[in-house]
């Protein structure tokens, strides 16, 4: 077998190395309430896996859900406001 190796389209590519850019840096902390949010929604289902699950519990799973699509919202609002688009 064969490897194929490729060789980068730019000088820019040999330049990389590793670390994130300043404009990724910008779009992950663009995106962290939302990162945020889905951890803390994933924190509380993994906490209902193996128990059946109370009112308390329904209720923390749905604030959790609430405040993911909350934060996506916000999200999706302040991108298409920089981009100057139409969604």
């Amino acid at each position: 077998m064969k490897s194929i190796i490729t060789l980068p389209a730019s000088s820019e590519a040999l330049a990389f190395d590793g670390e994130p850019s300043a404009a990724e840096l910008a779009a992950i902390e663009l995106e962290l309430p939302l990162i945020e949010a889905e951890v803390d929604l994933l924190d509380v289902e993994i906490a209902l896996l193996d128990r059946p699950v109370s009112e308390l519990d329904a209720q923390r799973l749905r604030r959790r859900r609430r405040r993911v699509l909350v934060e996506r919202r916000k999200l999706t609002n302040r991108t298409t406001v920089r981009s100057g688009g139409v969604a």
